[in-house]
């Protein structure tokens, strides 16, 4: 992570850029201080036993789940299940919608 960018927030999906989960997605659940985050999905890394991880080592993405982030606010805590829909949710919206666009973007290049 870049200094420009900012930190991310509780609820914050980001994508983990280094390690041995590259490439896949988890959520900000706690922001330890200014170097690190802890991250969990609910499949691999359950509410439970986050992985602490530094922000160096991952991709902030434009995208917060309320349904999280109201959760850890208001309770302290969120579901397993609650971190998997949100997972998905984000995959199955925004990751096809952006694919989506990349193919648009293709071909008006072409013509």
């Amino acid at each position: 992570m870049n200094d420009t960018e900012s930190r991310p927030e509780i609820g914050q999906i980001v994508q983990i850029i280094q390690g041995r989960e590259a490439g896949q997605y988890a959520i900000v659940i706690n922001i330890v201080d200014d170097r690190f985050v802890l991250l969990a999905d609910g499949e691999k890394r359950k509410y439970d036993r986050p992985k602490k991880k530094n922000l160096q080592h991952v991709r902030s993405l434009n995208f917060i789940s309320p349904e999280v982030q109201n959760s850890l606010l208001e309770t302290g805590r969120v579901t397993n299940g609650k971190l998997r829909f949100a997972i998905s949710k984000f995959v199955n919206e925004v990751l096809t919608d952006l694919k989506k666009g990349d193919q648009l973007d293709g071909e008006r290049r072409c013509n």
